[in-house]
């Protein structure tokens, strides 16, 4: 099917936000909200959205979105995220970040702190924060994938495995009600898995919209997390399993 130029844009602001809603695409392009309905069904019919209530979401599946368009999704959630967790890191902490974008944006909250120790595995980690001349940077070993800068495999996991950081800070591609975070690469899954389990302390920082997205390898339970750092409150069930687990709950501002 040809797309119109209506279903291009809603494609477009769908791969920027990751959702889009009937009502607000209805106003935007001054147009019923039925014939939006209509938009949003046929572009799941072509695999391109996943309709949910109230409006579509980007079809998850067995590959992840690219990076480029994962990295301008959501980035003004990613940015109050960020701010939250860096605010809860002290100075003179040694902290392992990973892969991801959300990663990525809280390496961008570091660059005034002081006298931090940083490993990763993510090459964009590193370049950020090489602009910061109190922070020592050390950047795992492994096979480099040119399409997100990341580093993964057996030697990236024994890197990791060299140390016992104050601070894990991780992303996961989706998370589900039950509370697992999930994502696609199993090399990838190996190195988050080991990262959580060196730190004194792990924290996740990801978006609330990775609650709609599925992802077909488990990394580990939240109740794994000392802290969770999110752009809206999750839901009342998983909320509760989280007061049981004794993982904190952030809600960016």
């Amino acid at each position: 099917m040809v797309l119109n130029i209506r279903q291009r844009e809603i494609l477009d602001l769908a791969r920027v936000s990751g959702r889009v809603g009937v009502e607000e695409l209805a106003e935007k392009f001054d147009v019923t909200l039925q014939t939006i309905r209509r938009d949003l069904g046929e572009l799941s019919d072509q695999g391109m959205l996943d309709r949910v209530h109230g409006g579509a979401v980007l079809r998850s599946g067995v590959s992840n979105i690219g990076y480029e368009e994962r990295r301008r999704m959501n980035d003004a959630a990613k940015a109050s995220i960020a701010r939250t967790c860096a605010s809860q890191i002290p100075d003179n902490s040694s902290i392992i970040l990973n892969l991801g974008t959300t990663t990525e944006a809280v390496a961008r909250e570091l660059m005034s702190h002081r006298n931090l120790t940083v490993i990763t595995n993510n090459m964009n980690v590193a370049n950020i924060l090489v602009g910061n001349e109190s922070c020592d940077i050390m950047v795992a070993g492994g096979a480099l994938r040119r399409s997100d800068g990341g580093l993964v495999g057996d030697l990236t996991t024994d890197f990791m495995a060299q140390f016992k950081p104050d601070f894990a800070i991780i992303g996961t591609s989706a998370l589900d009600s039950d509370g697992d975070l999930l994502d696609f690469d199993m090399e990838e899954v190996r190195v988050s898995r080991a990262i959580a389990g060196l730190a004194r302390k792990t924290f996740l920082v990801t978006d609330i919209s990775k609650l709609q997205r599925s992802a077909p390898v488990r990394i580990i339970s939240m109740a794994r997390l000392d802290a969770v750092f999110v752009d809206q409150p999750l839901p009342d069930d998983l909320m509760a399993k989280c007061e049981g687990w004794d993982t904190q709950v952030f809600v960016a501002r």
